[in-house]
């Protein structure tokens, strides 16, 4: 089954939620993407279908390892590509996050390994600039 651009979104927005500790449920999930708890609820159960998360009796939502896979590498794009705009472009943080959420999903290898080299490249002159 192929995971489109909102499905991606709702793994990383499980992963990021999970990481700030404490169970994930749907409610938090609709909360953070700001989305309809009934639009939640459909998703959760296509993930589900799909290997993604398990949902436990008492509504906790858990990531499957093939689902934590590709939430944390959904959120690497995110995160890179963010900074990129940013430092690279010197464009507003706030712009280059609602860019760089569009731009994760279609991104292709090739230019994400680009990017992320690029950024490596900047951040070392970086800390050279701090040295010298």
């Amino acid at each position: 089954m192929k995971l489109y651009e909102s499905g991606e979104n709702y793994l990383e927005a499980i992963l990021v939620l999970d990481r700030r500790g404490g169970p994930v449920r749907s409610v938090d999930v609709a909360r953070f993407l700001g989305y309809s708890k009934p639009s939640v609820s459909r998703a959760m159960k296509t993930l589900r279908e799909a290997g993604y998360i398990d949902m436990e009796a008492y509504g906790t939502i858990e990531l499957t390892q093939k689902g934590r896979e590709r939430a944390a590498s959904v959120l690497e794009r995110h995160r890179l590509i963010t900074d990129y705009l940013v430092l690279s472009l010197g464009l507003d943080p706030e712009i280059a996050e609602r860019d760089a959420c569009r731009i994760e999903h279609v991104i292709s290898p090739e230019t994400f390994d680009q990017m992320k080299q690029r950024l490596h490249t900047l951040h070392l002159e970086k800390e050279k600039m701090y040295v010298d």
